[in-house]
């Protein structure tokens, strides 16, 4: 069983930057694919990142592309989010997801999930 804490969200002005971490528990971390998706009221949970177990390979929605990294260290059980150039149309509840990591990056994107996080709240003011 994975147990996923997301933190880090808050609020920030347009332009400004927010890292996201997720702590996961379990002793088999790096044999996990890691993610983030997103859901905005009135709005469908949407994909953000993915990382491979190794952090080798990333993979990332168009909308965040070239603002957003992802990265993970796996001695610390940790994976991170780093937003920066945030936008408002970024707000929304940022969500640390998990799967085996004999899934691709492209599988992960479906978000057909075992492993989830609580969530945490970004809020981007114009």
């Amino acid at each position: 069983q994975v147990q996923l804490v997301e933190s880090g969200g808050g609020l920030v002005q347009a332009g400004g930057s927010l890292r996201l971490s997720c702590a996961s528990s379990g002793r088999t971390f790096s044999s996990y694919t890691m993610g983030w998706f997103r859901q905005a009221p009135g709005k469908e949970r949407e994909f953000v990142s993915a990382i491979s177990w190794s952090g080798g390979d990333t993979y990332y929605a168009d909308s965040v592309k070239g603002r957003f990294t992802i990265s993970r260290d796996n001695a610390k059980n940790t994976v991170y989010l780093q937003m920066n150039s945030l936008k408002p149309e970024d707000s929304a509840v940022y969500y640390c997801a998990a799967t085996p990591s004999r899934f691709s990056l492209t599988y992960f994107t479906r978000g057909s999930l075992p492993f989830w996080g609580q969530g945490t709240q970004v809020t981007v003011s114009s």
